[in-house]
């Protein structure tokens, strides 16, 4: 800027909004919880800015002139396009946003998710719509580049700046068909170890947690056949003897929504007697959307489709 160019003070617009509006220096001190006094000198500072008195006694009251009259509608825009301006961006409703979010999710968590989140759009924000990207991107880069708005899963490989929230947090059971023999009687480690198995891994990995909690008893499983998707998974245990691991909540709580397909496969959930890690699930995003308004609708839509306890729409 040069020292020739004028400055531009918001406060002013917003003074003469006042003044222009109560036609009266006490009440539009009021108005701004500032002082007459102080309002009368920002009076005479508007009239030197604007070359023009603004309002003029008559009598015991005070009228704008011409120029003051020209001015008011045009002052009231700008101190409301201000207002718009400075409003926090969480400030937000749902029903007025047109926006697609980009979620990144496994497709077991993404299948859960979906169903919930379809119903919270279509009630609360029906121009939102939703797009699934299986795990292929590295979530950092993908986050800070915004080809992904979030990451929901197993949150294990974060750059220092992603925020991550954790929402539940699951344990390992044995999902079989309807009339497996494992159903038969009580499951142990050396029956669930003579059973065929089936393995999750995108990689194409054999072993995992329960091969080393096997391990310590001195046990082996024979993994059948190892497939990149939970639901695929899922699908084949129904259909045949192999076993499929499934996340599920802990013992007593409510049921998980990452356990609704294998419910409506059939599956049997069996209790592992093992102990095996829990699984986190949790949700990371890139801290320039922290404050978005739309961006904290879809994280709290998201915490509710998953029922995470204690929290609600923003």
């Amino acid at each position: 800027m040069n020292s020739s160019d004028p400055v531009i003070d918001a406060n002013l617009a917003v003074a003469l909004d006042a003044l222009l509006t109560e036609q009266s220096v006490t009440r539009a001190a009021a108005r701004l919880r500032t002082s007459p006094a102080a309002m009368s000198r920002t009076l005479a500072r508007l009239r030197r800015v604007l070359q023009d008195p603004l309002l003029v006694r008559a009598g015991q009251a005070m009228v704008p002139t011409p120029r003051a009259q020209a001015l008011r509608d045009e002052a009231a825009v700008v101190v409301r396009s201000l207002g718009a301006l400075f409003t926090p961006g969480a400030v937000v409703d749902p029903a007025t946003l047109h926006r697609t979010f980009t979620l990144q999710a496994a497709d077991l968590v993404g299948a859960a998710l979906a169903g919930g989140l379809l119903r919270l759009t279509r009630q609360e924000a029906p121009g939102i719509s939703l797009r699934f990207r299986a795990e292929e991107l590295e979530a950092g880069p993908a986050l800070r580049d915004g080809r992904i708005d979030l990451e929901i899963g197993s949150i294990d490989h974060v750059d220092p700046e992603t925020q991550v929230e954790k929402l539940c947090t699951l344990r390992m059971v044995a999902a079989v068909r309807p009339g497996h023999p494992l159903t038969e009687e009580p499951l142990t480690p050396a029956r669930l170890a003579a059973a065929d198995h089936v393995a999750v891994s995108r990689r194409g990995r054999f072993t995992g947690p329960l091969d080393i909690a096997l391990g310590e008893h001195d046990l082996r499983r024979r993994v059948a056949v190892v497939l990149p998707s939970h639901l695929a998974a899922m699908a084949l245990a129904a259909r045949s003897d192999v076993v499929c691991l499934v996340p599920a909540a802990p013992s007593g709580a409510t049921p998980s929504p990452l356990t609704a397909d294998a419910t409506a496969l059939g599956l049997r959930l069996l209790d592992i007697p093992l102990p095996l890690p829990p699984v986190t699930i949790g949700m990371a995003w890139h801290p320039r959307q922290a404050a978005d308004g739309a961006h904290r609708w879809l994280r709290d839509a998201v915490r509710r489709a998953l029922r995470v306890p204690g929290r609600s729409a923003a």
